[in-house]
């Protein structure tokens, strides 16, 4: 792992090593000729370079050795910097077959680095994130309202995985579909505790919460319109509204009917309306249409 005191990286595994100006020809070009090699330039002083460092040695790990990580410490290896016209630092460059085919510069997001090593995977022939893309698949499925084979592909990946967040989140929600929330929130329970803040998690967790909230409620749209129609003002109806809305499976409308209590009194019921809100977001998830959406009008209606 990385020394962030200072000093060289201490090399963590056989994919994540230290090169030097006088082993780069053997360790990186002519290492590459056998699997792909990612060289991260480096320095002990540098900020940025102790958060991509250990986000970079983390994803190498995860690919099981189809990748390799070269760390080079531009302070004691400053020829090789200077004949990749390193400019500044963290530079990351990809090379397959003895050739550099990709890179970046900066500190980026962990998300982007699993991108970045899978597409050098593929770029080299290997098979890729195989749990990746069944997870894709499988939200895709049970965005499309076929929870029973999502839950196959959830399934299968957490016997490979049990830890796997997403897998986890996803066969959660596959139980919520069918409305078993208790068996929902069991596999939530797999989660590691220290995990309990992950997205995926977070997202499972506010739609249990959703569910939960309402049950039954849909049997009162009715009284909650008459209470509107009385007096549009009532907030509490119109939140009320928005659950029985929600419990009909109409995301939409709930989102409206909150939208519309922010705009006639954001801080009523200690702005509540705006904290669930961003519950549901958690809920569909930060790319569903109905976030995004959401998100926009309830940001324009904040700095309005």
């Amino acid at each position: 792992m990385l020394n962030l005191g200072g000093g060289s990286p201490t090399p963590s595994s056989d994919v994540i090593f230290d090169v030097t100006d006088a082993t780069f020809m053997s360790d990186v070009i002519d290492a590459s000729k056998e699997r792909p090699i990612i060289v991260d330039f480096w320095a002990p002083w540098c900020g940025p370079c102790k958060t991509l460092g250990p986000a970079l040695e983390k994803a190498v790990q995860a690919a099981g050795g189809k990748v390799a990580l070269a760390k080079v410490d531009i302070d004691q290896s400053p020829m090789v910097a200077q004949q990749m016209r390193v400019q500044s630092i963290p530079a990351v460059f990809a090379f397959i077959d003895g050739q550099p085919v990709d890179g970046f510069m900066g500190a980026v997001p962990e998300s982007q680095i699993k991108q970045f090593v899978d597409q050098l995977i593929k770029a080299a022939g290997g098979e890729g994130d195989q749990i990746e893309v069944a997870l894709e698949q499988a939200e895709q499925l049970l965005g499309e309202g076929a929870a029973a084979e999502a839950a196959q592909i959830f399934g299968a990946v957490l016997q490979a995985d049990p830890t796997q967040l997403k897998a986890i989140s996803g066969m959660a929600r596959c139980y919520l579909a069918n409305g078993d929330a208790d068996n929902a929130k069991k596999i939530l329970a797999m989660a590691p505790a220290d995990k309990a803040d992950d997205p995926a998690i977070v997202a499972a967790k506010a739609a249990i919460d959703l569910a939960e909230e309402t049950a039954g409620a849909a049997e009162n749209v009715s009284v909650f319109r008459e209470r509107l129609q009385a007096n549009e003002n009532d907030h509490e109806a119109r939140y009320e509204l928005a659950m029985a809305r929600l419990g009909t499976g109409d995301r939409e409308g709930a989102v409206a009917e909150l939208l519309e209590i922010f705009r006639r009194d954001r801080n009523w019921n200690e702005e509540a309306a705006k904290t669930q809100l961003l519950k549901l977001f958690e809920a569909f998830g930060p790319t569903d249409p109905v976030t995004l959406s959401g998100r926009r009008k309830l940001t324009s209606m904040i700095f309005a």
